[in-house]
């Protein structure tokens, strides 16, 4: 196979060998366009692999397995078309000794293809258990490295489990998303899911009152992710209220440490009220509970899951030499399982087949890759990925050693042949037949020597030389014989060299030379020469480090200038034929790769790389890299600027008052300027309350200092610094609030005094302000609003000089107030509290005497007055009343009140009682007092006198009717004054004790818990004032109950289809005074029916029923109503039957004379109609058919014969049919069928019968059945109706003929059915049935 060469197939998983260097046009070697499937089959079942092969000359195809060819056993069936590229495998009876990998294998002169796929059996019952003798090789052996893995030493005992603090998952609960509640309860088994709540909503309470010191607000909580970098961040916003609030990290109960810059693994970064955490170099052991913490306060809660933690690589890969047609095996650890994990080959992902297989631990933490068969194609970089990190190792395949010992056996027996022919020993007296044996060499030197070259007798005067040259320089390798032995053979690692390789062999006399022009990598090995069945050998080093071009080199000497934050990378080209190691330093310290800065190396085909994710002003400097492999190492240089924003001006931010020259700020340049000439300062100012920051201005970069002029005193201001360069400003150094030191002002005024106020003006006086800045007064002003509203107006313009000042421009009638504000150098002072509010109007006239003073009502402490209002003539309108009182012996008088009286109306209070007062009224406005009015005479505190009456309205009735049981209350309403004496009567005697009687401001109630028959009588009511005054009302009250039950009843025969029901008076009838009651009487016509109103209001105990028909069961029921309801039924013992008579028969005696032919195909004049029924009532199905023969006819129901119905029966009367069913069942219903018949033909009629339940509330039914009427003529059937029921009697006081006889040409004309109807009185819905004949 040293001659083919792998080419790669369109069809994964085949494997194509090209045996040829080059295939002739229309040729090709072979491939699989359709590879067979692998199988899982049941023992017993039949496998069927197929392959669809192509290649030109068409291949031969082969199919084999661990046993052989399978192509002559009678178990497996190979079989192709003719013509087709198909070829099918069949194997019959599988058993588990068939489980096995099967190959099939297409080869023609150019190439060969190979494919596999596996076969497993599934076996069941004892037999998947036992041991296979056949079982093939590759599985045996796999089982037994299994076998053997499980003999070695155990791994160590897994870790104890983690105990978790159950408080720390109630806080992680507590800041948790509610969507993450059950995933978190499942986790730590909390399964009381109520409790949970409940516990969260008390410990949120808690939380707060501790917080409550420290923080004004928390918001925007942002639990941990793990971003592409492998970054851990959480976050959250926080308002301190004290800025030197100190925030700790805990993870798992323990402080965390952390920096405030990416060089810790803990960092914390600020902006604003935002505050992120970052963990950087994520492992397993960094999963875990985190809490954030103000002081002692805890804040914020999250979990990072071990599962987020993207594994790293514990373990990397190792460079494996291996040599050719041998098994290459690479191995690798991760920290954690990674289904996702890819195995490389030169950067592009390997696909599993024969060649290539893997293999997992069971953790998932060990991966291995095996690469059979290893040809020099496959050496290169191979390499094992996760999602960031990866691991990498170069595959290197030495010539195999039985091609060596081949070539060198070869050459050996040839020489010993030239020995024996010489037939002598040589120089030193050794046989000449003496052999080289390959593993008597030793390790070469300097002169060396085989170990058969060895003594006196050796052919070699100066053995070979180990030899060091450079790449590109020309190596020589030469030694001397001692005698002509012939041109010898050279040696390269055992492969025999000529001139057609590129060397030069030469031969001066007894010396030999092999001399190569340009020496590279390739060169490099073990040389030997050999001469006389002896031979020297020695080794070529060719120093041949790895390259870098010199355009690469110059371009690496120029600076690598990025933006900070921005991923950086550094790829260093070279060029090398040996495996490379690279390593890279910074500022002389070596970067490794996955360290905390999240850098990492690579190394590929050819080029090495340094990647930062995340460039920043740390990572600035000078790098290094050095190359090294087995021929040398070489170094590269670099360097390496981030561009970033200045850091902030050095603090702290110095602000003083410059009391009137502005404000003055000093501070100090920026220790980095993020690689950026500074080119400005930019100083913002807030004020205190604010949010909005405004540019003041923008100091040279030379200057640290700056004076803001623009402030207003007696304000707070913040101020912050930026420095700004090329890249944008970056972070502001901040100063704390300061105050601006206002200048003092003058004080306010006193409150303006009214001198006088007319509607021109109202003139006003002041005093001047006194305190610090009241020595220069310039003048004051003056403003004006009216009463009641908030805005001020001023009434001058420009500063007054002196304290008094005349107000005009104001609007006659209106109400004013004045107040004043000084004003001096330092700018306008407080303003003065308003004046007393005055009126814009001339001065008014007292106002006259108030008139009709009169008192409306009196008490024992009070007296109520009323007046009314002066006459204008007599004066000005008043604003207010005056009411003064005095004693009737006391002859001073004095107010009753404070202020003013608005109305016309006042009640005097706390006056003794049956004391006499006289009292007094004076009209008041801005113009004084009016003349008073007084009361003619004294007035003594006491009630007035009411005679007692009834306050009658539409509630209060002479009759009262209740149910027995109920609560009686009967409120009476009255009026008097003083309350007089109320006494309740019944009958004229005081009631009974059960009976209860309540007095309460002006209403008396009589309450009867639980009225019976003998609470009814008449009530009468008595009001009876202290001076003997009587009022009195009555009412009847009548307590009734529902009936009791009618006595027996009794069924009489009456006349021909008529019975008569009596039954006894219920008791209430004849006592007295009980409600009027009557009789209601239902009916059924089955034991399980409904019951149905056969006759409502009958005042007698006698009731005739007619259209009672022979053969039919009747029910009655007889029931005493009166207005409260209805009583027990009596029901009758047996039911009323009449018995049914059979038809008489009467010949037909035969006509004398000829009959015409009157035959006729059967036919029908009136066919079935559907009918609608309620549950337990009686259907009756009518036709009318005509046909000569006579028509016989048949019934059916769903298309089944009803002849032997156990309870329908059939009438046939003259053509006339019918079917009657006595008591419908939910089985009845489906669909009937009339079916006609004579010797002329047959004629069908159909019908629906739909039978419903019925409701709550039962349907009440009268029914009304039909006899089959008599033949009279063919017009008849509407003629046979009516004369039907006119026949029929009607129940006493019931159905009448007349109604019923428009109630169904009513239903005919709406075309409804004529099987049903409903009467509706009031609100309470009858339904009663009339069901007659379906006549046409």
């Amino acid at each position: 196979m040293a001659g083919k060469s792998l080419k790669k197939s369109s069809t994964p998983g085949v494997s194509i060998w090209q045996l040829v260097e080059e295939v002739p046009k229309g040729c090709s070697t072979p491939d699989f366009v359709q590879r067979p499937i692998a199988l899982a089959l049941q023992e017993g079942k039949t496998a069927t692999f197929r392959a669809v092969v192509c290649g030109e000359p068409r291949p031969r195809v082969r199919w084999h397995c661990s046993k052989g060819d399978l192509s002559s056993s009678s178990k497996y069936q190979v079989s192709s078309g003719t013509g087709s590229r198909e070829h099918v495998l069949q194997i019959n009876k599988l058993t588990g000794e068939d489980t096995d990998v099967y190959r099939c294998t297409a080869v023609n002169a150019y190439g060969e293809a190979t494919c596999s796929a596996r076969l497993t059996v599934i076996e069941v019952g004892f037999r998947k258990n036992r041991k296979r003798p056949n079982e093939p090789q590759e599985d045996l052996r796999k089982e037994l490295v299994d076998f053997r893995k499980m003999l070695k030493k155990r791994g160590p005992p897994p870790a104890p489990k983690k105990e978790v603090d159950m408080e720390r998952v109630w806080q992680l609960l507590m800041t948790a998303d509610r969507k993450d509640y059950e995933q978190i309860c499942l986790k730590y088994g909390i399964v009381d899911f109520r409790g949970m709540l409940r516990r969260l909503q008390r410990m949120s309470k808690e939380r707060e009152e501790k917080l409550a010191p420290y923080l004004n607000t928390i918001a925007n909580l942002r639990h941990v992710r793990v971003n592409k970098e492998g970054i851990a961040t959480f976050g959250l916003e926080l308002e301190l209220k004290s800025p030197e609030s100190k925030i700790y990290l805990y993870k798992d109960g323990e402080m965390v440490p952390y920096g405030f810059d990416n060089q810790t693994k803990h960092s914390l970064r600020r902006l604003g009220k935002h505050y992120q955490f970052q963990i950087q170099d994520l492992k397993p052991e960094d999963a875990g509970i985190y809490q954030v913490r103000v002081e002692d306060a805890h804040v914020f809660t999250t979990e990072l899951e071990a599962s987020a933690i993207p594994p790293h690589v514990v373990v990397p890969l190792a460079d494996v030499r291996c040599e050719e047609r041998g098994d290459a095996v690479f191995e690798c650890t991760l920290s954690s399982p990674c289904s996702s994990a890819a195995w490389r080959f030169q950067h592009q992902p390997l696909h599993l087949s024969d060649k290539y297989e893997t293999f997992v631990s069971p953790d998932g933490l060990r991966h291995r890759l095996l690469v059979r068969g290893v040809r020099f194609s496959d050496m290169g970089l191979y390499s094992l990925g996760t999602k960031l990190h990866a691991s990498s190792a170069w595959l290197v395949v030495e010539a195999g050693k039985d091609k060596s010992l081949l070539t060198a056996s070869a050459d050996r027996q040839r020489q010993a042949q030239e020995a024996d022919r010489d037939g002598g020993p040589d120089a030193y007296g050794r046989s000449r037949d003496t052999t080289l044996s390959p593993r008597s060499r030793r390790k070469p030197g300097a002169g060396g020597f085989s170990e058969d070259a060895r003594g006196p007798t050796g052919h070699f005067s100066q053995g070979l030389a180990d030899v060091e040259v450079e790449r590109g320089e020309p190596a020589v390798l030469s030694c001397t014989l001692i005698r002509d032995l012939g041109p010898g053979a050279w040696f390269k690692d055992g492969v025999k060299l000529s001139a057609q390789d590129g060397l030069a062999l030469e031969q001066d006399g007894l010396a030999h030379r092999l001399v190569i022009a340009q020496a590279d990598g390739t060169r490099a090995g073990k040389y030997s020469f050999a001469a006389g069945g002896q031979q020297s050998e020695a080794t070529l080093t060719v120093h041949d480090p790895p390259v870098i071009a010199p355009d690469v080199s110059a371009k690496l000497r120029e600076p690598l200038v990025v933006k900070a934050g921005k991923p950086v990378t550094m790829k260093v080209p070279f060029q090398s034929c040996l495996p490379v190691q690279a390593t890279w330093r910074k500022d002389g310290e070596q970067v490794a790769g996955g360290s905390g800065h999240g850098a990492q190396v690579a190394v590929g085909d050819g080029f090495t790389r340094l990647c930062l994710p995340s460039a920043s002003r740390q990572d600035r400097g000078q790098y290094s890299v050095t190359l090294r492999s087995q021929g040398g190492s070489t170094q590269a240089e670099l360097t390496l600027q981030v561009l970033d924003k200045p850091q902030p001006p050095q603090g702290p931010l110095e602000v003083q008052d410059g009391h009137g020259a502005g404000v003055r700020l000093h501070w100090r340049p920026p220790k980095d300027d993020g690689g950026r000439a500074l080119e400005q300062y930019v100083v913002e100012r807030r004020q205190a309350g604010r949010s909005t920051w405004l540019k003041v201005g923008e100091p040279r970069s030379d200057s640290t200092s700056f004076t803001d002029a623009h402030t207003e005193q007696g304000k707070k201001y913040a101020y912050r610094v930026r420095a700004v360069t090329a890249e944008g400003p970056g972070e502001a150094l901040e100063s704390e609030e300061v105050l601006v030191a206002p200048e003092a002002r003058p004080g306010p005024p006193s409150p303006p005094s009214i001198l006088s106020a007319s509607s021109q003006g109202v003139t006003l006086s002041w005093t001047a302000p006194r305190g610090p800045g009241s020595a220069h007064i310039l003048g004051y002003l003056i403003e004006k609003r009216k009463k009641g509203s908030h805005a001020w107006v001023a009434a001058n313009q420009e500063p007054v000089l002196e304290k008094k000042w005349t107000v005009g421009d104001l609007r006659q009638g209106w109400q004013y107030e004045f107040r004043v504000t000084a004003v001096a150098p330092s700018g306008r002072g407080e303003p003065g509290p308003p004046s007393e509010a005055v009126f814009a109007r001339d001065p008014m006239r007292p106002p006259g005497p108030v008139r009709d003073l009169q008192v409306t009502d009196t008490s024992h402490t009070s007296i109520t007055l009323s007046w009314a209002r002066p006459d204008n003539q007599d004066g000005d309108e008043p604003q207010g009343y005056v009411v003064e009182m005095r004693g009737a012996a006391s002859p001073q008088w004095s107010p009753c009140h404070a202020g003013t009286v608005p109305g016309t109306t006042y009640t005097a209070k706390g006056l003794r009682p049956r004391e006499s007062y006289l009292l007094r009224v004076t009209a008041v406005n801005d113009g004084g007092p009016g003349q008073p009015t007084a009361l003619g005479s004294a007035v003594e505190a006491m009630p007035v006198s009411v005679r007692p009456k009834f306050r009658m309205d539409a509630s209060m009735k002479d009759l009262l009717t209740v149910r027995a049981g109920d609560t009686v209350r009967v409120p009476v309403y009255f009026e008097a004054a003083p309350t007089p004496e109320v006494t309740w009567l019944k009958d004229g005697l005081p009631l009974p004790k059960r009976s209860v009687a309540s007095v309460k401001d002006g209403l008396t109630q009589l309450l009867i818990p639980s009225a019976s028959l003998d609470d009814s009588g008449v009530y009468t009511v008595v009001l009876r004032s202290p001076r003997g005054e009587e009022a009195t009302y009555s009412f009847r009250l009548r307590v009734a109950a529902r009936p009791r039950a009618p006595g027996p009843v009794v069924l009489r025969e009456g006349t021909l289809g008529s019975v008569t029901i009596e039954w006894e008076p219920s008791p209430d009838e004849t006592e007295a005074g009980a409600a009027p009651l009557h009789y209601a009487v239902l009916m059924r016509t089955s034991a399980h029916a409904p019951w149905c109103p056969a006759a409502e209001r009958l005042h007698n105990c006698r009731f005739t029923l007619v259209g009672v028909l022979p053969g039919h069961e009747y029910h009655f029921r007889v029931v005493a109503k009166n207005e409260l309801g209805a009583s027990e039924p009596s029901d009758t013992r047996q039911p009323w039957v009449v018995p049914r008579q059979p038809p008489d028969k009467v010949p037909a005696r035969g006509l004398s004379y000829r009959e015409p032919d009157l035959s006729q195909k059967p036919r029908f004049l009136v066919g079935l109609r559907p009918h609608l029924l309620p549950l337990g009532s009686e259907c009756c199905m009518t036709c009318a058919v005509q046909g000569q023969p006579r028509p016989h006819v048949s019934w059916f129901k769903n298309d089944q014969s009803l002849a032997n119905h156990p309870t329908a029966y059939t009438t046939d009367v003259m053509g006339v049919c019918s079917l009657v069913i006595p008591s419908v069942s939910a089985t009845d219903g489906g669909q009937y069928k009339a079916v006609a018949e004579n010797t002329l033909g047959q004629a069908v009629s159909t019908a629906t019968l739909i039978v419903v339940e019925p409701k709550d509330e039962p349907r009440r039914t009268l029914e009304w059945p039909c006899p089959a009427p008599k033949p009279l003529d063919d017009r008849g059937s509407r003629k046979l109706h009516s004369s039907h029921h006119a026949s029929l009697g009607s129940p006493s006081k019931g159905v009448e003929d007349a109604g019923h006889a428009q109630s169904l040409r009513g239903r005919r004309a709406r075309g409804k059915l004529l099987q049903g109807g409903v009467e509706a009185s009031g609100k309470t819905k009858r339904k009663r049935a009339f069901r007659l004949p379906a006549l046409s």
